[in-house]
């Protein structure tokens, strides 16, 4: 395929030949260490403000730095000149005078664009200004850039050329790093808290020949040695447990997930959740480990525990509320589900309320969860534990002692969205695989999501699982909460997007 330039990557072209003729290698030709980053030379020197500070400050005149960076700014003409360089921390400001550099180096500087990337050395200055600036001894073109960047006040204008090209959003735009410093941040955050209880991270495979685990539609894929056929994994659930069966009292994994559904502002078919499973707790376990680590992320990036997320003024200072779904449904709707006793009559008051009544529902509880859906989810702003859901929509959850067509389980509502879903584990083996006769039943009504017979997981509880509870909380939602960010694919390095 022919590549054609524009007149600036002509001009950036005929550069890169001026400079082999001085006998520079465009593209590096060694190892550039900085010693500081722009941000280490700011913190340390905070208090220089004037050219008598750095006069009275011997340490600043006589320490020598080394940084690379990439150029955001040239000025100057002539024999001197400014350059403000970016690196990973910030940007710092560069002087360049002839006199004070190899005539090689000032050559080289002299063919310089915006968006080289260079490293250099030199002293500490202070201009007339006020700003910190390194008067450099010497000058190294380390990587020459051949395609000018957006123009600078504008960044990348077009939101679906900063997704596909987020290598550019991230030189150009340093609120962009910063949600990915965060991301990583809060995850270290979780590791630690986790750790910190005796929990150990574990890593289970992302192909499965049963699927299970969630109510997802796949991708599918083949084999090609064991000529078999296999899912990307729709979740990390039934291996995690698994491992409580062999032996281990906590275990978690933070790992990717693959769903063959729909892409929009809250999903992307690649993402990242944490599961984690605890034997011998249960429902109550799994809502105070959570409500630590949503309050502990939260505190560790934002630095506390009352902030603003698009609309709302959430707080996490206070314990998280608790409703079970036939209380809120009861609440909005009026409708108390506790007194309907069959599916007809459920069916019968979903079409009162034009509530959706799918093919492949077969039970009172798919009734409530679709009115829970549709008239109390985008209600519940503040952090809210949901208890109470149905058997019928939760076929790994042990059922409730006291009404044995709800389950132990719970999920985390915080601004209308779901962050967290946790049970007490189903551990009667025999219950189990009703469970997954019941998903094949789904299955055959026409559900893409319903899940497979996976004999081998109730073999597994045959032996005998401890009581469990276990919980899986979305890692890019909550990097959306904490960044304050309304679509997931801000807080995605590469979002899947259509190919051009």
């Amino acid at each position: 395929m022919k590549r054609e330039f524009s007149e600036q990557e002509i001009a950036r072209r005929e550069k890169l030949e001026k400079l082999k003729e001085l006998g520079i290698d465009p593209f590096g030709d060694g190892y550039f260490k900085p010693s500081h980053y722009s941000k280490d030379i700011k913190e340390k020197f905070i208090n220089i403000k004037s050219k008598e500070d750095l006069e009275n400050n011997p340490e600043a005149q006589k320490e020598l730095f080394k940084l690379t960076g990439r150029v955001m700014l040239k000025r100057g003409q002539g024999k001197a000149g400014f350059m403000q360089i970016k690196d990973s921390y910030g940007s710092i400001q560069i002087y360049i005078k002839k006199a004070e550099i190899s005539e090689l180096d000032f050559n080289v500087w002299s063919l310089a664009d915006i968006g080289d990337y260079i490293g250099v050395e030199g002293n500490l200055m202070i201009t007339g200004t006020g700003e910190l600036t390194i008067r450099v001894t010497s000058y190294k073109l380390l990587t020459k850039s051949l395609r000018p960047l957006p123009e600078k006040f504008h960044g990348l204008t077009d939101i679906e050329e900063k997704y596909r090209r987020r290598y550019v959003d991230l030189i150009v735009n340093d609120e962009a790093r910063e949600v990915f410093r965060n991301r990583t941040k809060m995850i270290r955050t979780i590791q630690r808290i986790l750790d910190e209880r005796g929990y150990i991270e574990v890593e289970t495979p992302m192909l499965h020949g049963t699927l299970g685990g969630a109510a997802a539609k796949p991708f599918e894929t083949h084999h090609n040695s064991l000529g078999q056929d296999l899912y990307l994994r729709i979740a990390t659930e039934l291996h995690l447990k698994r491992l409580i069966v062999g032996g281990f009292d906590k275990v978690y994994e933070i790992g990717r997930i693959f769903r063959n559904e729909g892409i929009s502002t809250k999903h992307n078919p690649e993402f990242t959740s944490i599961e984690l499973y605890e034997a011998n707790g249960n429902l109550d376990t799994m809502i105070e480990v959570t409500e630590a680590l949503v309050k502990g992320v939260v505190k560790s990036v934002r630095g506390t525990e009352v902030i603003d997320y698009q609309e709302h003024k959430l707080d996490f200072s206070k314990p998280f509320k608790k409703i079970s779904m036939i209380e809120l449904i009861k609440k909005e709707k009026g409708i108390d589900f506790k007194k309907v006793k069959s599916f007809e009559e459920a069916k019968k008051i979903a079409k009162k309320h034009n509530v959706k009544i799918s093919d492949h529902m077969y039970g009172i509880g798919h009734i409530i969860t679709e009115f829970f859906e549709e008239f109390c989810e985008d209600k519940l702003i503040q952090p809210t534990f949901v208890t109470g859901y149905p058997v019928e929509v939760s076929p790994l959850a042990k059922r409730n002692k006291d009404d044995n067509t709800m389950t132990d389980r719970f999920e985390l509502y915080i601004a209308g969205r779901e962050y967290a879903n946790a049970f007490s584990e189903l551990n009667d083996p025999d219950d189990q695989y009703n469970r997954f006769l019941s998903q094949l039943k789904e299955k055959e009504l026409g559900s893409e999501e319903a899940s497979e017979m996976d004999i081998d997981y109730v073999q597994a509880l045959e032996y005998g699982m401890p009581p469990t509870g276990g919980m899986g909380l979305g890692i890019d939602r909550l990097a959306m909460l904490v960044n304050n960010k309304s679509s997931i694919r801000d807080v995605l390095l590469f979002p899947q997007l259509k190919r051009k």
